[in-house]
This record gives structure tokens, C-alpha cells and sequence, in this order.
């Protein structure tokens, strides 16, 4: 079994993507002087369009040529078609925020607009005075699915990959729903590649941890989800059709900014740093501008 962290690459300003084996990368146009496989410009099309499936068997011989250093990573996937959000399917985050987790999801979708990648900044407008993060562990869709069992939804998982729920609050709470206050560009940082779905024994058990500026805001486990990964799937699908290389987003544990009075706010300048187990680490800079 070929493991694989795939990761969209940025070089002297030139787009690309590559598998990520420790510190070393085998880009795309490394792999097709390899593997002879004419791989195509678009890592959607690489991971979704057959291509992903038919250089996975030749990546054992595969030598990874480039160093990670030499290149900006960009956040995983650039134009998805959705991005689904859950909501308190954290029983111990829905009980500060005075909810309780339900059996069926809660959920509201984020425009793909919000999305950026490790190493960049959250930009936020200065009229937000409560900003606030949420570590997730986020879903890539790998196979176009409706209306499936829970049984099978694992099939149609690509892999995983770290995100944070960026939240404006103030206007979440005035607005009284999640949309807007969680719309904003740069609202979604994700990454910092996809883990495939083979590399994870088991999703349901990984340890997740927020810090700003090097403190320790959020420390739980995957084990604490209400609804787990493959019920999330199967509920989602018999409400809308999910496409290959959409993101669900399967909720925060306890630990925000909001309702925890001893724990302020994000500011100018701050520095997010969260990380999933084998799932890897995205750190993230507050810029607020006017």
C-alpha cells in the first residue's frame, strides 16, 4: 500500500503539486519524467480524474528530488465546489456555547473564496471585533455520491486534511445565523496538504491541538465527535449530491474565544498554529486591514 500526502506548490511564481515523503517532494513534472504518465496541469484533475489512481502503484520507485523549503504551499484544493461546515458536533464545545450536539448535522456552507493556505495571513476587516478560530479535521470528497449508506461512505473519501473556521462573532451573534460572519475572504485556512484516505488507520482517534502565540487554546480528539466521519457523509448525501473535491468541515472541540471570558479574542498580528495528528500543521498570521 503507497501512502501519499499530496500537497498544490508554489515556485518563482509558478503553480504545481507533488507528494510530500518527510521533507522531500516529487513534483508532477518529476513524476512524469519517472513514470512516463503525462500528467495533467490541474491537481483536481491529478486527484480526481483518474490520474491520482494511475500513478499510485508506480510511486514505490519514485525518487523525491526537491526539497519542501523551495516552494510556498498553497492551500490543497483551489475551487471546490463546496464547502460544507458542521456545527457543534462537539458535545463539550456545543455545551459552551449553551447547545447540545444533535443527531443530525447542522450546517451552513462557506464560499470558496474563504480559502487559503498555511504560512498566509487571515486578513479581517477592522470593523470585526470579536475574530475567533476553530481547529476541524475537513473531509475531501473523492467519488460524486447521493442518497448512500453509512456502510459505504468511506469509499467516497479522498483523504483529510487540517482546517480552521475562521469566525467574525460579533456579526455571527447579530446576524443570529453563521454565514456572513464566517465568509469572509481568507476565512478558511487549510492544509497544509491532503493526507489520503489509506494513510489513516483511524480517523476517529487523532489528537487535535490550537495555539495562539504559542499557548494551548484547544487540546481534544477526534474520538469526541458527536456524529462521526462516515455518518456525516451518508446524512450529508441524502440532503444534496456531493461532488468530488468537495470539503466537509466536521466541527471544533471546546476551547474558542466566544462564551470563555478568560480567553480574549484574536488580534492584529497573532499567531495561529494548529495541528492534527499525521494529519500535519497550518500556521496562520491575523492581519486586520481597513
Amino acid at each position: 500500500m503507497i501512502n501519499m500526502k499530496i500537497a498544490r506548490l508554489m515556485r518563482d511564481g509558478n503553480e504545481t503539486y507533488g507528494l510530500i515523503r518527510d521533507d522531500n517532494v516529487a513534483t508532477k513534472d518529476s513524476m512524469i519524467n519517472q513514470t512516463g504518465v503525462p500528467l495533467p496541469l490541474s491537481i483536481m484533475d491529478f486527484l480526481f480524474e483518474g490520474w491520482y489512481d494511475e500513478i499510485k502503484d508506480k510511486i514505490s520507485s519514485t525518487s523525491f528530488q526537491n526539497k519542501l523549503r523551495e516552494f510556498s504551499i498553497l492551500n490543497p484544493l483551489p475551487n471546490p465546489s463546496k464547502i460544507i461546515c458542521l456545527t457543534f458536533n462537539y458535545p463539550k464545545h456545543a455545551k459552551e456555547q449553551n447547545y447540545e450536539s444533535t443527531k443530525d448535522p447542522v450546517i451552513f456552507i462557506k464560499p470558496r473564496t474563504t480559502l487559503c493556505g498555511t504560512d498566509s495571513e487571515i486578513k479581517c476587516p477592522n470593523f470585526v471585533k470579536q475574530l475567533d478560530y476553530e481547529i476541524e479535521l475537513a473531509v475531501i470528497i473523492g467519488k460524486t455520491c447521493k442518497n448512500i449508506d453509512e456502510i459505504s461512505a468511506k469509499n467516497y473519501v479522498f483523504g483529510y486534511m487540517v482546517f480552521n473556521d475562521v469566525s467574525a462573532r460579533d456579526i455571527q451573534m447579530q446576524d443570529k445565523q453563521f454565514t456572513r460572519g464566517k465568509s469572509f475572504d481568507t476565512f478558511a485556512p487549510c492544509g497544509p496538504w491532503i493526507t489520503t484516505l489509506d494513510e489513516i488507520t483511524d480517523v476517529g482517534n487523532l489528537q487535535m491541538t490550537t495555539r495562539i502565540n504559542g499557548q494551548v487554546r484547544q487540546n481534544s480528539s477526534t474520538n469526541n465527535m458527536f456524529i462521526n466521519i462516515s455518518s456525516i457523509v451518508s446524512k450529508l448525501s441524502k440532503v444534496m449530491t456531493l461532488e468530488k473535491g468537495d470539503i466537509i468541515a466536521t466541527g471544533t472541540p471546546e476551547g474558542v474565544a466566544l462564551n470563555n471570558p478568560d480567553t480574549p479574542f484574536l488580534k492584529d498580528g497573532d499567531k495561529i498554529d494548529m495541528e492534527i495528528e499525521k494529519l500535519g500543521k497550518i500556521q496562520n498570521t491575523v492581519k486586520f486591514v481597513a
